[in-house]
């Protein structure tokens, strides 16, 4: 029997036997749960739930016998197909390290989306992102910020990207751009946020004598690097570490966080929660 790999997420109000309740429904209609991760926030009296599972129903077949059950539990859900492939427009300017490890880890199968494209206000990386077979979009800011975010906004909409993400593009999006994006754009900060945030972040904590240093995965909102959080990771520095030798400690770190946000996307992990996020 052919079966189809899905997630189901949803949030709701909390309240026992919700879990059980949606278990026995899927267990009905013929789905095996392979994996569950759930959580109970005290704070708001929300439950958030992330379910693996095998159907021998498709998505759209699987979907209309949810529905009943989801609006029995004032479920605000989603089922989603793992076998498809999220498409993802990225954004950079003169730094590759982040696109460059995107770009190989979908190319050896560890990040399962799909580039649909690379934007970026600088054309230093176009002959890496050509040689890749990536299309790739120029947008100088000399026509002005409100056309280049015009064109980029269309270019989102052409690729059919549902997920953008800025590879160290080193541009403040204007409110309206992040507004747009709210929820489906992700920003890689050179900084362990809320820490040194703005330019030469890495100079600022040098400044300051600091043992720690890392980098901050978030998604975008027209407050500047004040988005809820997705990951961080740090490297521990000392006072003969150098601003340049942080700089390169923090690339390394920058990519490997960026991509376990995108990964944590692109498996339909991720929940937003008010200010923070919840990550199953």
């Amino acid at each position: 029997m052919t079966t189809t790999n899905l997630v189901l997420k949803f949030r709701a109000p909390d309240r026992p036997g919700i879990l059980s309740t949606v278990t026995q429904a899927l267990a009905s209609i013929g789905c095996d749960v392979r994996e569950a991760a759930v959580y109970g926030d005290d704070d708001t009296g929300r439950f958030f739930l992330r379910m693996a599972l095998t159907s021998p129903l498709g998505r759209e077949e699987l979907a209309p016998l949810v529905a009943p059950v989801a609006a029995e539990l004032s479920l605000e859900w989603e089922l989603q197909d793992l076998g498809r492939k999220v498409p993802v427009l990225l954004a950079v300017s003169k730094f590759g390290h982040c696109l460059v490890d995107i770009i190989h880890k979908m190319e050896i199968g560890q990040l399962p989306i799909e580039i649909v494209g690379v934007v970026s206000n600088h054309d230093t990386m176009r002959k890496t992102v050509e040689w890749h077979g990536l299309p790739y979009h120029h947008l100088p800011m000399s026509e002005g910020k409100e056309a280049q975010e015009a064109r980029f906004l269309e270019i989102i909409d052409e690729s059919g990207a549902e997920l953008t993400v800025l590879a160290r593009y080193m541009q403040i999006l204007s409110d309206s751009f992040s507004q747009k994006l709210a929820g489906r754009c992700i920003n890689i900060h050179h900084s362990f946020l809320p820490s040194f945030k703005g330019a030469k972040p890495y100079h600022q904590a040098h400044v300051r004598g600091v043992k720690l240093i890392g980098a901050t995965a978030h998604f975008v909102t027209a407050d500047l690097d004040e988005g809820p959080i997705i990951e961080q990771d740090v490297r521990r520095v000392s006072h003969v570490t150098s601003a340049d030798e942080m700089v390169a400690i923090g690339r390394e770190v920058e990519a490997s966080v960026l991509s376990r946000a995108i990964l944590w996307y692109s498996e339909h992990r991720i929940f937003q929660n008010g200010n923070k996020t919840v990550v199953l």
